[in-house]
């Protein structure tokens, strides 16, 4: 039945693992669905013309290690690796892919809730020297939200892996266009990136900030948006239509920020490295402040 956080200003819906999104590529930890600021959407799906929402990513679903899981290049074909947050996948060639379906082994789940807090965490398996707890704790403040992580090394190997909350934001379900403005707290220079994916020069790159010339019709993307400076971890979109305004800021800096979106959602990424030796413990936070501008 998932669990439902509410106030006067703010609520979100969450999916417990093994409810309605059962694919192998997002964290299965606490799947925030869907936010709502004074009754109003902020957050958007995927693709809304697939059949099966279960399949793809909506609201602020994360996920860890986009490019290569934990233990993938270790394994054989036909052998098991950890996806953190979901279980064990199958290896079937040589090339992982986020969107790919694999086989999977769900790992095991716990969860904790109360009025304005959801606590899961994440027990794996032993596999090739690699295991972990991972602990997830959303919280309902007045007009924002926090998301704690926990993961601890329980295996023989070191971790190496990255995380990062693909924010599928959009708000009011206005579609993307002049109507959004979505800042950085650096500068933005476009020859650093590492790719650009923009073939309708519907998005416009300023000092520190990206507005969009008219509505894109095609998916854009921008990789590397602080041309490899760390930087602090935050962003702020705004809505000058409804005159609403969401930011993301974290505990952490990061030297990988990458943007995607689309005609109807814009998702900027922030992601944190992880390098955990055996018996360790990293904790990083989140947090979600939704505001009128």
């Amino acid at each position: 039945m998932g669990q439902t956080l509410k106030n006067d200003t703010l609520e979100i819906q969450i999916d417990f693992p093994l409810e309605n999104y059962n694919f192998s590529r997002f964290d299965w930890t606490g799947k925030i669905t869907c936010v709502k600021f004074k009754n109003l959407p902020v957050t958007s799906l995927e693709d809304p013309s697939c059949k099966n929402e279960d399949l793809l990513g909506k609201g602020f679903y994360n996920e860890f290690g986009i490019d290569t899981p934990l233990g993938f290049e270790e394994a054989k074909i036909g052998e098991w690796f950890h996806k953190i947050g979901v279980g064990l996948l199958k290896k079937e060639d040589a090339h992982y892919a986020c969107n790919k379906p694999y086989e999977i082994k769900p790992a095991k789940f716990q969860i904790s809730t109360d009025l304005n807090r959801v606590i899961i965490t994440c027990f794996s398996s032993h596999l090739n020297g690699y295991s972990y707890e991972l602990r997830k704790e959303i919280e309902l403040h007045a007009a924002s939200f926090s998301i704690k992580y926990y993961l601890k090394n329980t295996g023989k190997k070191i971790i190496r892996t990255n995380e990062y909350t693909h924010n599928f934001t959009a708000i009011n379900n206005d579609c993307i266009g002049e109507n959004y403005s979505l800042h950085f707290p650096f500068d933005l220079k476009p020859k650093l990136f590492g790719e650009t994916v923009n073939s309708e020069l519907a998005v416009g790159i300023g000092k520190n900030e990206i507005n969009f010339n008219s509505g894109p019709k095609e998916q854009f993307f921008f990789s590397n948006l602080s041309g490899g400076e760390t930087v602090r971890a935050t962003w702020e979109l705004r809505h000058l239509k409804s005159k609403i305004g969401i930011r993301e800021r974290t505990d952490f800096q990061t030297n990988t920020v990458n943007l995607w979106g689309w005609k109807h959602v814009i998702s900027p990424e922030l992601f944190l490295e992880l390098n955990i030796a055996p018996n360790e413990s990293k904790e990083w936070l989140r947090s979600y402040e939704l505001f009128h501008i």
